[in-house]
This record gives structure tokens, sequence and C-alpha cells, in this order.
């Protein structure tokens, strides 16, 4: 066991308030592709997409313009019904029971930390597993638009039912992101992990932080510290880490 795994854990130990930071690395052990790295889901080729930017496909203007091209990507690359959380969801839950963990901000939409158990989640960028009629409000579970028999899923009223998810072009919902930042501003530790911290403006919130220790736990070196003696960075994947931590 790592002297870091180690020192992880006395830093849990001695701390009340944690709040944990995560992106896409968290549940790329789960089986969901990121987003940006080579094997990512916008460096998959697939002949029907080819014309457009995936960043489009997953964008307000392809929503309103281009339906159909719309709800065809996100089926096909969006479904994660069937996605089991890894272990650093569960010991994330696990944390919240012990009365340690505050709050999850994350910045994933696959619904892994609920259904690990964790209560308190921020998805800034909003989530797969709720669903609504952009004309009436109606809510919808996420069945109905990967089951719906129609290219396009709309409502008893006619309109379309979308995912609860912060397309590019659309605005961070203002309530969630106000208590991330509320979150991570009163929190005495904060873990990043699984994350590059090159997505704005969510990356930015760690900003808040005025805590007393910062750990990241990144399989890539993060340029990002607080004070020498109370950073502590681990180059691993998080669902490995945690699961030494439970066994110490």
């Amino acid at each position: 066991m790592s002297d870091k795994i180690i020192k992880l854990k006395q830093l849990i130990d001695n701390s009340e308030n944690i709040v944990f930071f995560g992106g896409a690395g968290v549940s790329t052990e789960s089986g969901v592709p990121d987003f940006r790295s080579k094997d990512g889901l916008y460096n998959q080729h697939d002949v029907r997409f080819d014309k457009y930017q995936p960043e489009y496909m997953l964008s307000h203007s392809c929503l309103l313009n281009e339906p159909e091209v719309f709800f065809e990507f996100y089926r096909q690359k969006m479904d994660t019904r069937n996605i089991e959380p890894n272990f650093a969801h569960i010991y994330l839950a696990e944390l919240e029971k012990r009365g340690k963990l505050k709050a999850v901000v994350t910045q994933n939409i696959d619904g892994l930390h609920q259904k690990a158990g964790s209560k308190t989640v921020y998805e800034i960028h909003g989530t797969t597993q709720r669903n609504y009629c952009t004309a009436c409000g109606k809510a919808y579970d996420s069945d109905y638009i990967f089951n719906c028999e129609f290219k396009i899923p709309r409502c008893e009223c006619g309109g379309i039912v979308r995912c609860d998810v912060t397309l590019y072009g659309e605005s961070l919902p203002e309530a969630v992101v106000r208590g991330a930042v509320n979150a991570i501003s009163n929190a005495n530790m904060l873990i990043i992990g699984g994350t590059s911290l090159t997505v704005y403006p969510a990356a930015s919130y760690i900003r808040y932080f005025r805590g007393k220790y910062l750990v990241i736990i990144n399989k890539e070196h993060l340029p990002v510290s607080y004070g020498q003696e109370n950073t502590l960075e681990i180059n691993e994947p998080i669902g490995q880490v945690f699961k030494k931590l439970s066994e110490l």
C-alpha cells in the first residue's frame, strides 16, 4: 500500500466536511466512454454522423433545427441505463453515509452516483435520468426516449420530450450551480477526481475552495496546487484508489 493512500485515509479520517468534484474519469471504469480522449465519444467513427461535429449533435441548435439527428445520436451514444456504478461511486456513497462527505459535484450526466446511493449530488451538466416535455413540462423516464418507436419522442400534448441535460449553447442550471459552489466554499477538504479540468465554466468552481486539504486523484497530472503541504495528488484510476482505501 502506497504512502499516498495511507495519507489519504488519514486526511479523510480527520475531515468532517468533504466535497467531491468529479468528471468523466469517474465513470469510465464502469464502461461509460469519456468525450475527448482518443477512445472517447467524440473520436468514435460512425459513418452516420461523420458529416457533423460531435458538439453540434449534442447542442441546443441540433435539437431545435435537426431533432431527428439529435435523437439518433443521443440514443446511440448516451444510453447508460444498464451501466452499473463502480467502486468510486460506491465508496463516495459510503463516505456520505458515514457523515464525512457532504456533497458530490459531478460533470457527468449518467446518474451513477445516485444509483450507488449518494443523496446530495449536484449534477451541473444535468442528467439523462430526467426527461421532460418542452411544451407542457410533463416528466418522463429515460425509457420513454430510448424505447420510443418514433424518431422524435413526443408528449401526449404534442411537444418534444427531451433529456434534462445541459446541451451546448444552453446555460447551466443556476440553482444547481449555486448549491455546488456553496458546498465547495464550505468544505474543509476537496477531492477532485477523474477530470482534466478543461470543461468550463464547471472546472472554474474549484477556485471557491478555501478549506484545509486539496486531494487530486487522476490518471494524469493536473497543474493544480493548494500549497505544497496541503495538496495530495495520486495519479491512478480513481476506482482503484478507493478500493485500496477500503482495504485499510
